[in-house]
């Protein structure tokens, strides 16, 4: 798995505003977390149905959040897949090999 860190949001408050004792929170990040955090509890708690609603919730949120973000994954998806189908395409061939070494090795055996 992969951690990639996501980008601060454009709407901080930069240092004068914090020294003016100006306090701009950004309560979309904190509502995704908060329906995150939820939703693994009810998950945790045996309310499935209602856990996953929340946890889609705050997924969706969050996934509002970071717009940027999620569009350079969509648009790295491609080709994560086609080197998984890469990989998945040599374990075949490495199977199909393993296979055929079986099949020789019985008639062998069979002599």
């Amino acid at each position: 798995m992969v951690v990639v860190p996501l980008s601060k949001p454009g709407n901080a408050p930069d240092a004068a505003s914090r020294a003016r004792g100006a306090s701009s929170v950004n309560w979309v990040p904190v509502a995704a977390a908060t329906a995150l955090a939820a939703g693994s509890a009810l998950i945790l708690s045996g309310k499935r149905r209602v856990g996953m609603v929340t946890a889609a919730s705050g997924t969706a949120l969050a996934m509002l959040d970071q717009q940027e973000t999620v569009r350079a994954w969509w648009n790295a998806l491609p080709g994560y897949l086609a080197e998984a189908q890469g990989w998945l395409t040599r374990v075949q061939a490495a199977l199909d090999d393993v296979s055929d070494q079986r099949e020789r090795l019985r008639r062998i055996m069979a002599k």
